[in-house]
């Protein structure tokens, strides 16, 4: 394990080679050594470039990008482009804190899927919270380095999230640490899936992917003077000294050519970076040496079910009902049917003849509310059949 640099180190660095961002004493700098490895994770799988090879090719890249920059209007592509404020709306959800346990690759996919659905729809309050426990512990991945299934890749977290798909958060909520996977009992219908990925190298593509279909998984190398990025989140980081301490990934969001950089969204805490985000210079430390697009986000019903609610009438009248249901949300899509329901065959009437129907319903975290219209002068059952759509 590297040494830790002090701040002084690092400013003096910067200074002699006339960087473009500023150093500071953060509280993440001041985190131990074992500490700052644990908020890494990723790790190139066995027919990938290898972390020392994607700076290499992210060199590359930019130069390619800087021979075109410049030429943006030919390409279509605006100079820059960010989505936390697209005419005003942001389609990034909150930022997360991966904490102790080297998942950022859960977390940087994740972001990037919970962003992709919110600006395909172009709806900025969609309420989606995808649980980066589901992805990284049910796939037996582990958090610390030396573990036998530490870290992970980005491809076998895309293929999970097309062949298994991710639970919400509140079905397996994230803690930092290694465990068995500890889903809900009715995940299973609880599962969003993507529709498929892929990978994009070349960084004009990237920009228009972000600015057209929303943000791209990225991963870089992580040195020890990123550990004294500041809080202001202005500066673009370029690496300039210290040891390599391992590989990271994070959710791109945007881009400005002007300053030739990125715009990351990372997961270690809004108390980090600018509220969580950073700048990261074009072809720094293998960010752009390949990128990862998901291409849909397929919504699935967290489940269909049936509610006995018994109310007893000798009139004529709107009802409201409270159903507390698990897994529905306040943006929930919720389709109500209602019937009648008769168990006792020696009542002599015909079952269904009652004038019944629903007026409105309301969904709210943990339940709905269903306001019923029921016409039926003597005692009467009724059950609602439930669709949710989040």
């Amino acid at each position: 394990m590297a040494n830790q640099m002090t701040i002084e180190q690092i400013k003096a660095a910067l200074k002699n080679n006339n960087a473009r961002w500023q150093a500071e004493e953060t509280p993440f700098f001041n985190l131990p050594e074992e500490e700052k490895q644990k908020r890494l994770g990723y790790i190139p799988g066995p027919n990938e470039p290898s972390l020392l090879e994607r700076e290499k090719l992210a060199a590359t890249n930019f130069k390619q990008l800087m021979a075109s920059i410049g030429a943006e209007g030919t390409l279509g592509l605006a100079p820059s482009f960010d989505l936390r404020n697209v005419n005003g709306n942001n389609y990034i959800t909150p930022i997360k804190d991966q904490s102790s346990c080297g998942s950022c690759v859960s977390f940087g996919t994740l972001a990037t899927m919970e962003g992709t659905l919110r600006y395909i729809n172009k709806d900025p309050n969609l309420g989606i919270d995808y649980s980066e426990a589901h992805l990284f512990y049910c796939n037996n991945r582990q958090c610390n380095s030396g573990d036998p299934n530490e870290g992970w890749s980005v491809n076998p977290a895309l293929d999970s999230l097309k062949n298994v798909g991710v639970v919400d958060e509140r079905c397996y909520p994230y803690i930092a640490g290694n465990q068995a996977c500890g889903v809900c009992t009715d995940w299973n219908n609880r599962v969003t899936k993507i529709s498929g990925w892929h990978e994009i190298t070349n960084a004009n593509d990237m920009k228009k992917w972000i600015s057209t279909r929303g943000p791209l998984v990225a991963c870089f190398n992580v040195y020890q003077d990123f550990d004294a990025y500041p809080n202001s989140g202005k500066d673009v980081y370029h690496h300039v000294t210290g040891d390599f301490r391992g590989g990271h990934c994070v959710s791109i969001v945007g881009y400005d050519d002007t300053r030739q950089c990125w715009i990351a969204k990372n997961s270690w805490g809004d108390w980090w970076g600018k509220k969580g985000f950073f700048k990261i210079g074009y072809g720094e430390c293998g960010i752009d040496a390949a990128m990862w697009a998901i291409e849909g986000v397929t919504k699935t019903p967290i489940g269909t079910n049936s509610f006995k609610a018994y109310s007893h009438w000798r009139g004529y009248g709107v009802v409201k009902l409270n159903l507390p249901m698990a897994g529905i949300r306040a943006t929930s899509k919720v389709f109500v049917s209602i019937s009648e329901y008769q168990t006792d065959s020696r009542i002599d009437r015909f079952v269904g003849a009652a004038r019944i129907s629903i007026n409105n319903v309301s969904p709210y975290e943990g339940g709905i509310t269903v306001w019923a219209d029921i016409n039926w002068a003597s005692p009467i059952n009724i059950v609602f059949d439930i669709l949710v759509y989040n």
